[in-house]
């Protein structure tokens, strides 16, 4: 996933969930956010919906060095429901939306 200058990069089987999240404050939601709370990234551009995409093993992406590391990443974009059917292992169905 690409935000900006942003990106993180990891392998599908990687990916161990993800579920629709929001809606969100504008102040957690927009821009490259990292979580107080559990380290998860957020790259945001909207308030409206999202989507967490949980990891097996962390991945780097806020910083240039991959120094930090981020047990989820949440992204807001056009169509949810279309990421979260891409990221749904095959042979398991795909959260309700």
């Amino acid at each position: 996933m690409r935000f900006g200058p942003w990106l993180v990069l990891s392998p599908r089987r990687n990916v161990t969930g993800v579920e629709l999240s929001g809606p969100y404050s504008p102040v957690k939601a927009i821009g490259v956010r990292v979580s107080l709370a559990d380290g998860g990234l957020t790259f945001g551009s909207s308030t409206t919906q999202g989507v967490c995409i949980c990891f097996r093993r962390s991945v780097s992406g806020s910083e240039p060095f991959g120094l930090l590391r981020h047990p989820a990443l949440t992204v807001t974009v056009e169509d949810p429901a279309r990421l979260i059917g891409l990221l749904t292992p095959a042979g398991r169905p795909a959260p309700a939306l």
